[in-house]
């Protein structure tokens, strides 16, 4: 069959690829053609694009495949499904739409690039169709209430923008949608609805049985389709973004609990929390109700749908080595990442076909239309998103205005877009410039752009929200002491980073006779100020969390706030919410109280201090005590605090709690606030032990809001993991002589243990076992216990193995903690209520009364009855709390702002990290190989905690052998001219983009640098190699050596370097470091 004409921009020479059908080789061959600009012809049949899925395991951008049977094949798919999806459905929409996609795509032109059009095919665009047109919103309704459509959100993998997948819900494996065709103008973050395709089209699952990298650690599929929290290859370019940067910056310090140290400082947010990570499979669906895909709720008819998940699945069981793919007919919600684009305009490629226009006008040969001059491409940064075309009329008038005058710096100069179109008929979206953040190789303008991206408000707060500001100096009002506790009396402190100015949490310990311990957790009543329906409310909630970026932060609440009337600062009067727990030595909680308290801190400890008490290495430089304490009251109760604490965790493990808890990166800044360099570092025991006591203040929290609310509770839950990746993991230990019993999360833990034990000369590669054992670790969410009423087996944490769980003690930086905070002073109230109904009744000779919602024993007959539910009623509207659907809304839109907080530390990590490698330029590091493949390996740098990819295919001089039956792979450099490869001379990299090649004869001396020098500054110094370029500091271990023979989990050298800035995307390029008598 003739194929497909592949245009050279700007060349006098086509290509034409030839391929015969019967002995399927291919022939080249050069046509002389005019010098003019000529358009992409293809074949008839669109699906002839991008079938682009990795079959092999580590082979994230294959050759494609051309699949001339699909248009063929399109009307047995629509059979087929509906024979595995059966249902009477016989709309004559959905045939219509059916028939229109066929007839749409058989028409379709053929463009081997769709993703990144030549500029000359803009004029094209509106001339023919390159996508179906979507389906109706009552044909969407219909099919997904008869199971034949799925809804889904829409993930695309950021290694291969033409590989995407969907979740549904009950379906143990993600759907792929390969090819642009396919994914139909969806982006990342949408909500799709999407039809299955019959098994025939079913590709396979990458790592399957059979395949050349089947014992690798990990494959693309492994990897984090979306994206947390930092791994990419080392292409250059703006189009190439580092894949996986999100995903390893988010596991520098994950352990699964769910309250870490309160972070207070302005440099990093304590909140070490793995369940917060965005897990591989992407599960993560934000909103407040069921993480579920496939939503019966919103589909209709749940059995149909139920039926069609349940044959789907038994699909998947009979084909364990198939991946079932499928088409996007419709977006249903769009993503707001459409409305949030940060990119690189190509300035340089438009003034060359405007001078290009110019040239021809002269001569009357008008081989450019007028209309490719309209249009700018745009190339997003983030390489999930599809490149994009915008109107110069509606660039800004300062970037017009440079346009014309020819200034080529426009094209380093960062830009946030959204996307305003995507039509049918053009293969890439239409997008606005709507801000210039500023020069790419800058902090500030990416900080900008990151901040953009993620949707973060960073304007000042309004004057409305600071007129609920009360003013300063602020006293307790003379009615709260009438209706709180008074604590100012009690030893109470707070222990927070030096740095910390919000301090929300306090602690307190007394000891009671018997040996019972009471320990007392106060966090700052922020409610107080805060109410409902307010200004400040309203901006609070928008806002919904503070921003952590090292240097600074963006707060949730106006600072005078945040700093000085809700901070319990030592010294003052302040207004708390308190919890008090009767703790036997055993860790056993024999009873509680709960209340609105009045409270004055006599100390801020940092952890050092509380860490020096701990260590009796006390010095003298202490903090300023204030009121009646000794130090030695002090010091007394942190003892007993830290004793508790460790009793409390030992239970809590012992109960089944799981924690994935390793070193993480720490930046040291010079004083122009710049990294100069890093450092891994491990929690105190301090941070535990005011961990112990959030945790427990928590669960504390959200037992008591469920009791008087069971349907209006805010509350947090972590779902298992997901069971394949669990499998996968087990199986790569298994491989590798260690068990692992993943079968619940206590037996996780303790064979996590043993393994640490068994890998105790071996630290760095527990390490990497570590930030593995997070891949299949599915989001925490917020939820509306309404929202899961039926399905209360949904509402456990996992990571912490308890059933209920909320936030409550971070009120000053977290919004869903206020929402508790209402919920929890309703409660107490109606509880009072309760009980002075209860107390009246006592004189007619009824039984006393139990607090019903806050004791320590539930009394169900108690929350049940008439006068506790009619006092619930009453203070549900006295305290305006919302319904379930308002609540469930709220929760939705928690967890999206928290996530974006997430991605927003991990990308200014990120920054940082590219800053510190920029300044070094050259960084050597040792580097553990974790997959392993004949086109590429996957590196772990512990040194960075960050994993890189080195691709070694297709580059010139460089010769790469891969031997499947040992999995071993034998790198060498290619000499003799006569064996290197032929292809087009673009199509190979240098070999310097892979490899810093040093000859053996070099030296030290040779280098420039002396030990001593070395000594006095390694972070530094920095030298010529052979590529003139600047290394920072003396290599501690020697080259490999070619040929270079490497294998799973091997040791090798590496150098590091930053990657774009003002010509591109930020990222981190990682390179082998190889000595050879050839270089």
């Amino acid at each position: 069959m003739r194929g497909v004409v592949i245009e050279q921009s700007q060349i006098d020479r086509t290509t034409e690829v030839v391929v015969d059908s019967k002995d399927k080789k291919k022939k080249r061959r050069s046509n002389r053609k005019p010098k003019q600009i000529s358009s992409v012809s293809a074949c008839s049949s669109v699906n002839e694009v991008c079938q682009e899925t990795s079959d092999v395991a580590f082979n994230s951008l294959p050759a494609m495949h051309i699949n001339e049977q699909l248009v063929l094949q399109e009307s047995k798919s629509i059979q087929q499904n509906q024979q595995m999806f059966p249902s009477d459905y016989n709309g004559k929409e959905l045939s219509e739409q059916f028939h229109e996609q066929n007839t749409c795509e058989a028409s379709l032109g053929l463009n081997l690039n769709m993703d990144h059009p030549l500029p000359q095919q803009i004029e094209c665009y509106a001339q023919r169709k390159y996508f179906a047109s979507h389906w109706s919103t009552e044909a969407v309704t219909a099919a997904l209430e008869k199971g034949i459509l799925c809804k889904s959100l829409f993930r695309v993998n950021a290694h291969n923008r033409l590989e995407a997948y969907c979740k549904i819900d009950g379906v143990p494996t993600d759907v792929l949608i390969n090819g642009i065709a396919s994914q139909n103008r969806a982006v990342e973050g949408d909500i799709v609805a999407i039809i299955i395709d019959p098994l025939s089209f079913w590709t396979k699952m990458k790592g399957s049985t059979g395949n050349s990298n089947a014992s690798t650690a990990i494959d693309d599929s492994n990897l984090h389709h979306g994206g947390t929290e930092c791994v990419r290859d080392i292409c250059k370019g703006k189009n190439k973004l580092d894949a996986d940067c999100e995903y390893c910056n988010c596991r520098n310090n994950l352990h699964l609990s769910e309250e870490g140290s309160q972070s207070k400082n302005n440099s990093y947010p304590h909140e070490n929390i793995s369940p917060e990570l965005e897990g591989p499979n992407g599960t993560m669906h934000v909103n407040g109700k069921h993480n579920s895909l496939l939503d019966p709720s919103s589909a209709g008819s749940s059995s149909e749908v139920q039926i069609a998940a349940e044959k789907l699945c038994a699909m998947i069981s009979l084909f364990p080595s198939k991946r079932p793919t499928g088409r996007v007919v419709a977006i249903i919600d769009k993503s707001p990442r459409r409305d949030a684009i940060v990119g690189f305009l190509s300035v340089k490629q438009w003034i060359f076909r405007r001078e290009s226009y110019k040239k021809s006008a002269k001569k009357n040969k008008l081989a450019l239309s007028k209309s490719n001059l309209e249009q700018i491409p745009l190339m997003p940064t983030d390489p999930k998103f599809p490149r994009m075309r915008v109107p110069i009329t509606c660039l800004p008038d300062c970037i017009r205005k440079r346009l014309d005058n020819g200034d080529q710096s426009v094209e380093m100069e960062l830009v946030g877009a959204r996307i305003v179109d995507w039509g049918e008929e053009y293969e890439v979206p239409q997008a606005h410039v709507m801000h210039i953040f500023g020069r790419g190789g800058e902090v500030e303008p990416q900080i900008a752009a990151i901040l953009f991206e993620n949707a973060i408000r960073t304007c000042e707060f309004s004057p409305e929200t600071l007129s609920c500001v009360p003013g300063v100096p602020w006293e307790v009002p003379q009615d709260e002491f009438r209706s709180r506790r008074d604590l100012r009396n009690l030893c109470i402190f707070t222990i927070d980073p030096s740095s910390a100015i919000d301090l929300d949490d306090a602690l307190s310990v007394d000891l009671l006779a018997s040996g019972i311990y009471s320990v007392g957790v106060h966090i700052a009543d922020v409610s107080y100020f805060v109410l409902p329906g307010t200004h400040i409310d309203e901006e609070a909630r928008i806002r919904s969390s503070s921003v952590y970026l090292l240097q600074r932060k963006l707060s949730m609440l106006p600072p005078l706030l945040l700093e000085d009337i809700c901070s319990l600062n030592p010294g003052v009067d302040r207004l708390a919410f308190s919890i008090f727990w009767d703790i036997s030595p055993s860790g056993e909680v024999l009873d509680r109280w709960i209340g609105r308290t009045i409270i004055r801190s006599c100390c801020k400890l940092s952890y050092e201090n509380a860490q020096d008490i701990i260590d009796d290495t006390l010095g003298n430089d202490l903090p300023h005590l204030h009121g009646h304490f000794e130090w030695s009251s002090v010091i007394k109760a942190v003892k007993i605090l830290h004793k508790i604490s460790k009793t409390l965790k030992e239970n809590r493990f012992n109960d089944g709690a799981l924690s994935l808890e390793y070193p993480k990166v720490v930046f040291l800044f010079d004083e122009e606030g710049m990294p100069y360099n890093t450092m891994l570092s491990g929690r105190k025991e301090t941070n535990f032990l005011v961990e112990e006591f959030m945790l427990l203040a928590n669960r504390t929290a959200a037992e008591v809001i469920t009791r008087a609310y069971p349907s209006g509770a805010l509350l947090r839950r972590h779902p298992e993991p997901n069971l394949r990746k669990l499998r996968e993991f087990e199986s790569f230990c298994n491989k590798h002589g260690l068990e692992l019993d993943t079968s619940s999360s206590g037996r996780f833990r303790r064979s996590l243990e043993c393994i640490r034990e068994e890998l105790k000369n071996d630290l760095v590669l527990f390490d990497i076992l570590m930030s593995y054992a997070t891949r299949p670790m599915q989001l925490a969410a917020y939820f509306c216990s309404g929202d899961l009423e039926d399905t209360e087996s949904e509402w456990g944490h996992y990571a912490l193995a308890v059933p209920l769980y909320t936030h409550f003690t971070s009120p000053l930086r977290r919004y869903p903690d206020i929402v508790v905070h209402r919920t929890l002073a309703a409660t107490i109230e109606a509880e009072d209520m309760y009980l002075k109904k209860r107390a009246l009744q006592k004189l007619t000779g009824q039984k006393v009364a139990r607090r019903c919602f806050t004791g320590i024993d539930f009394d169900r007959d108690a929350v049940e009855s008439v006068e506790a539910k009619e006092s619930i009623y009453a203070v549900s509207s006295k305290h305006k709390l919302p319904g379930t659907d308002i609540l469930a809304d709220v929760a939705a839109y928690c967890n999206e702002r928290k996530l974006a907080s997430r991605h927003v530390k991990d990308a200014t990590d990120k920054l940082y990290m590219w800053v510190l490698l920029r300044k070094k330029e050259i960084l050597f590091s040792e580097a553990r190989v974790l997959g392993l493949g004949p086109r590429f390996m996957s590196i772990y740098i512990q040194k960075l905690a960050m994993e890189r990819r080195i691709y070694y295919d297709e580059v010139d001089g460089l010769m790469a052998e891969w031997l499947d039956a040992t999995s071993t792979l034998i790198l060498s450099l290619c000499t003799d001219k006569r064996f290197r490869r032929r292809g087009s001379p673009g199509r190979f990299r240098s070999l310097e983009e892979v490899a810093l090649v040093t000859s053996p004869y070099d030296s030290i001396s040779e280098l420039n640098l002396s030990i001593e020098n070395s000594k006095e500054d390694s972070a530094a110094k920095t030298v010529s190699d052979v590529s003139n370029n600047r290394v920072s500091g003396l290599p501690e271990f020697e080259p490999s050596v070619f040929p270079l023979t490497v294998r799973l989990l091997s040791t090798i050298p590496v150098v590091l370097h930053a990657i774009g800035g003002d010509d591109g995307p930020l990222d981190i390029g990682a390179r082998l470091y190889v000595s050879s008598y050839f270089s």
